[in-house]
């Protein structure tokens, strides 16, 4: 028999549609779409960074298992992890470097704080942080010839663009464009740019295959825009939370994305802002982790707010070429601060139905 006074607690979740085995695996078919673009156009190294990646999570969860007898390689966690990880480095690092921020992930992030679930930040974002402040010279050196590199390098020299450009920073620079890229760019420009008679700038097709140095996220934007719309559609993360995080950035970047750049107010470059920097994959693959996210609706579209704000903010404003990821990072630290304020505003429950 009930006491009268129980009360029924309904804690805010978020209900995905899929199971977690689902999600996952959903979510590597995107990543690997992603990694394989860059490997084509990069003699493999992606492809070789990945599967060093995989392999070594793969191998530290199979030693976890000896001592705890508990296997999860079924639900796609680790190699998910692991191929997320892989994105988010610079496809010319060395694959030992990759070995080592995956073990990091495996074992430091998510293993020792009790495995998939309880981890207090996405393991592939633990991981990049392992290895960018652990080998920052050979993480920057991986970059150098990346256009967000030449782009920060040709700033600090004084080199500013009167409309706020970044593909005339770098066309000042030498550094904009490709042959292939002309090639796209000249065919776009005769044929469909040519009925509006409008003109496509160089540079911009190199932004969705991008054949020179950079983050393999950033080298494979086509597909991972292909990928993208495959796991919104069968709903496996919180939709809404790079639409809003992604509507927000872009509006700042508008608006004052230009005056870092020598430009004006309203003149920011949305497709350079968007197709760079890896903030595509913070927005679609790390911002929408639902294990390091609000519990509620209300708390994912407040925290995307402020995750388009503090990518905005470190990116144009720190400088930071990586913005999305440390704003993510972030935002996952405050994650228990987040859901303290859920527990304590939100409603949490009702009466139980005898209560009437």
């Amino acid at each position: 028999m009930f006491h009268k006074d129980v009360v029924l607690l309904q804690k805010p979740q978020i209900n995905l549609a899929r199971s977690t085995a689902s999600r996952m695996w959903l979510v590597s078919l995107c990543a690997g779409m992603t990694i394989l673009q860059s490997a084509l156009t990069d003699s493999y190294r992606s492809l070789i960074i990945a599967l060093t990646a995989v392999v070594s999570a793969v191998a530290v969860e199979l030693l976890i298992f000896l001592k705890t007898k508990k296997l999860t390689l079924g639900d796609g966690s680790v190699v998910t992890s692991a191929l997320i990880f892989s994105l988010l480095l610079p496809n010319h690092i060395h694959p030992a470097i990759a070995a080592f921020g995956a073990v990091f992930a495996a074992v430091v992030v998510k293993s020792s704080f009790g495995g998939l679930g309880t981890n207090w930040v996405n393991p592939a974002l633990g991981g990049w942080f392992f290895i960018r402040f652990s080998w920052p010279v050979l993480f920057d050196t991986a970059l150098k010839g990346s256009p967000l590199t030449i782009l920060s390098e040709s700033l600090n020299r004084g080199v500013f663009d009167p409309q706020g450009s970044p593909m005339g920073i770098l066309e000042m620079s030498g550094a904009a464009g490709s042959a292939l890229d002309h090639t796209l760019s000249s065919f776009l420009n005769n044929t469909i740019f040519s009925i509006t008679h409008t003109e496509l700038s160089e540079g911009y097709m190199e932004l969705f295959v991008l054949t020179r140095e950079g983050l393999i996220a950033d080298r494979g934007i086509a597909a991972f825009l292909l990928g993208s719309i495959i796991i919104t559609a069968f709903r496996i993360d919180r939709f809404w939370v790079p639409g809003v995080f992604l509507g927000v950035y872009v509006f700042l970047v508008r608006i004052f994305g230009a005056l870092p750049l020598g430009g004006s107010l309203g003149q920011g470059d949305l497709l350079f802002g968007l197709l760079s920097g890896g903030t595509l994959t913070a927005a679609f693959l790390l911002a929408a982790d639902p294990v390091t996210g609000p519990n509620s609706n209300i708390g994912a579209v407040i925290s995307a707010v402020l995750l388009g704000f503090l990518t905005f903010l470190f990116r144009f404003k720190g400088n930071e070429p990586y913005g999305a990821f440390f704003a993510v990072f972030l935002l996952n630290a405050l994650m228990p601060l987040i859901r303290n304020m859920e527990n304590r505003f939100l409603p949490r429950g009702r009466r139980a139905p005898w209560e009437g």
